[in-house]
């Protein structure tokens, strides 16, 4: 099959308009005899089913927890961009165009991004009339502040709690729709298959949490706005249930799954602490705005911080390294995230680490508590110093946070084109699912923009135009391949609830993260990839055979549901080795130790990888197959990033 993106011809900036006007589209009075299936209701997934439901279509929403309220994008922190330019200080939708492109380290397409540099401004108009409570200034305007790769204040937040906020107005939107009766909810249900007929994706299979029933449901289009795969690393600031179930069962349906290897680490995370921990947890990038990242300057200070005989305060000034305003003075603390993140790591080995583990640097508030006061400073930060301290014992007021890089998220995903449908007709892809807007690097703030353009203004346009093609004839559900897939999906179940053996699943994936984080993190290799190919091969084999999987299907089990998200991982990581291996270039968040510059920046090689790699499932235990979607810069000349 050959890669088309259904890119718009024509001038970037009028790419998207004359799109819209050229789109099919489907008249009121025929809505109502379309069926649209969202899967997932977080900012993307509610955002979509809300819109849709407004404009007349018949929406089922499905949701794994128990209310859409529990979706992750809640635990987004700092903000979200728009191109608004309310500070006066030279912003654009073209600035906003460019700075996540090059943010992305030049390998996303320049039509997605532009796009979402310009409905980005929509968004903010949108969520205000919901009522979500922006930041103000003293005046009544709404506030910006900076974040990574910008030397502009784009950011809107609510303090600390910005996808929290957003979430909420989604969901007020939402629990319109469904009172309206055009939104029918489906909670505690965990998409496991998707059904196809005749080459389109035409329902889903699902299974019920609570009682374990395995369901099938037909639409006339299917959307995934599931989130990221960030939890094959076991550890990371996902919630303990995000998973890749959903879109990794769409890719074995014939969505190709693009760019898997490009993962974000976040810079500002708290360390790990021992084995016991089954999470990870996020300090916003927002707090670099004013809090600044150091390490002592010597091996011999570290070891004393390390021991217990220095705190951060004892430090002298003269015996700091500010490695990111010294290294960056353009930027300084406000690099990018991938920057940030090496930088960081960089300093932990040269052994210059603090905290018992040696694996942290100083994120400092001092300065700023100083110079603004500390009230100002706990209007801006208040609940997540709260947080910090609550999760440390430590007061972040009066003590430096000790800080270190996490996987956070997730820039690849299922592949799709403009319109945001996947390689399968009739399955569409939005926000962190899919890969399209942000490269191999995401700039901080743009998941929540990204998430609700897709939702609020992007699909409600381009599947009108599918649906419109296909008619409104009604599906058949009593069609066999309903129930060959059902039958698929009962068959996986109890081939899970027949692991008898002495290893949770728990340990399994523990075992399965610290691989991927050790080879395909922060900095990957040939050999490392080589030897994390071989064993997860060999963890694979072996979780086949010696898993155990407790309870039965008909009941609430967690330990079957963990089960079939962690095979699911198991194989994503096969597949992240191999585009990892496959990608000999370093590129924002891939870093092959072979390619960077003197200096140890990422080195891209655009002649041989200037390409969306997606890749095509083939079979259990087959290679898949790359397929390249070569990236066409028109109007952006590649150049070698820099922050200095």
């Amino acid at each position: 099959m050959k890669l088309d993106a259904k890119i718009p011809a024509g001038p970037l900036a009028e790419k998207w308009n004359k799109h819209k006007f050229n789109l099919k589209l489907v008249n009121p009075a025929n809505k109502r005899k379309y069926d649209v299936i969202v899967v997932g209701t977080g900012l993307a997934g509610a955002s979509a089913a809300a819109s849709l439901a407004e404009l007349g279509y018949n929406v089922k929403a499905f949701c794994f927890q128990d209310s859409p309220r529990r979706a992750h994008s809640i635990a987004a922190q700092g903000g979200i961009n728009a191109a608004k330019n309310y500070r006066n200080d030279g912003d654009s939708v073209y600035r906003l165009f460019y700075d996540t492109i090059k943010g992305g380290d030049y390998r996303a397409r320049e039509a997605n991004v532009h796009r979402l540099a310009e409905v980005s401004v929509n968004i903010i108009d949108q969520c205000v009339a919901q009522g979500v409570p922006f930041a103000r200034e003293y005046g009544g305007l709404l506030d910006n502040r900076s974040f990574g790769g910008a030397q502009v204040s784009r950011t809107f937040y609510a303090r600390g709690q910005t996808g929290q906020q957003l979430l909420l107005g989604a969901y007020s939107a939402l629990n319109r729709q469904i009172n309206l009766g055009t939104v029918k909810m489906y909670t505690r249900s965990e998409m496991l298959d998707v059904v196809t007929v005749d080459g389109k994706a035409q329902g889903i299979v699902t299974r019920n949490l609570v009682d374990g029933t395995i369901e099938t449901h037909s639409g006339h289009a299917v959307l995934l706005c599931t989130g990221g795969y960030g939890n094959v690393f076991y550890l990371s600031t996902n919630a303990m249930g995000s998973n890749v179930t959903a879109a990794w069962r769409a890719h074995k349906r014939g969505a190709y799954m693009a760019n898997p290897c490009y993962t974000q680490i976040h810079p500002t995370c708290i360390p790990v602490t021992g084995d016991h921990q089954s999470k990870l947890t996020l300090m916003s990038e927002s707090l670099r705005n004013d809090g600044r990242v150091w390490a002592p300057k010597t091996v011999e200070i570290a070891e004393r911080v390390r021991k217990g005989e220095l705190k951060a305060s004892d430090i002298k000034e003269d015996d700091r390294d500010y490695f990111l305003e010294r290294k960056y003075p353009s930027f300084g603390n406000l690099v990018p995230r991938d920057v940030a993140s090496r930088n960081a790591k960089e300093v932990c080995d040269e052994g210059r680490g603090v905290g018992k583990t040696g694996l942290a640097v100083y994120l400092d508030f001092a300065d700023s508590i100083k110079r603004l006061g500390q009230p100002a400073v706990a209007a801006r930060y208040g609940n997540l110093f709260d947080m910090y301290k609550q999760i440390t014992d430590e007061n972040p007021y009066e003590q430096a946070m000790r800080i270190y890089p996490a996987v956070h998220y997730t820039m690849g995903g299922l592949w799709v084109d403009y319109n945001l449908m996947t390689s399968l007709p009739g399955l569409y892809c939005l926000g962190e699912a899919n890969f399209s807007d942000h490269g191999a690097n995401r700039l901080g703030a743009s998941a929540l923009m990204q998430g609700l353009a897709d939702g609020y203004f992007v699909v409600p346009y381009t599947v009108g135009d599918y649906l419109a093609n296909i008619g409104p004839a009604p599906i058949d559900t009593n069609r066999p391949e309903f129930a060959k897939t059902k039958a698929e999906v009962e068959a996986q179940i109890k081939k899970l609830l027949s692991l008898k053996g002495n290893k949770t699943v728990d340990e399994y994936h523990r075992d399965l993260g610290k691989i991927m984080w050790e080879y395909c993190g922060m900095a990957r290799s040939t050999e490392g990839l080589k030897k994390a190919k071989a064993m997860i091969a060999e963890l694979k084999v072996d979780f086949w055979k010696n898993a155990i999987v407790l309870g039965d299907n008909e009941e609430v089990n967690q330990s079957l549901e963990k089960a079939g998200r962690v095979a699911d991982f198991i194989e994503l990581g096969e597949l992240m080795i191999d585009d990892a291996f496959n990608r000999e270039e370093s590129c924002g968040g891939h870093f092959r130790v072979e390619h960077q510059t003197p200096e140890g920046e990422a080195l891209r090689n655009d002649e041989e990888y200037a390409y969306v790699a997606a890749w095509e499932y083939k079979g259990d235990n087959m290679p898949e197959t790359l397929h390249k979607e070569e990236l066409v810069f028109e109007n952006v000349k590649l150049t070698q990033r820099s922050y200095k």
